[in-house]
């Protein structure tokens, strides 16, 4: 697998030097909730050594009432 990522003209461009065999998504919409987005993200990583994190997108989507910050952590995890 290879994780994807949205270039500027909106397409999506398929990276093949990025392995991955998970996906963690973040996501908050509450202004205190986008605050402590960041610090979530590094408390999974530091609680999940076994994975090797290769690829982080961070995206952000709004309508006329909500912003969403969605931080998506793709990594490898050696299975048994």
């Amino acid at each position: 697998m290879s994780a994807n990522q949205a270039n500027q003209s909106g397409q999506i461009t398929l990276r093949k030097d990025v392995s991955f065999n998970g996906v963690k998504v973040f996501s908050a919409t509450m202004v205190a909730d986008r605050d402590q987005l960041g610090e979530k993200v590094t408390a999974w990583i530091a609680a999940n050594k076994d994975k090797k994190v290769t690829d982080i997108v961070i995206t952000q989507s709004s309508d006329e009432a909500f912003h969403c910050i969605a931080i998506t952590v793709f990594y490898w995890e050696e299975r048994s």
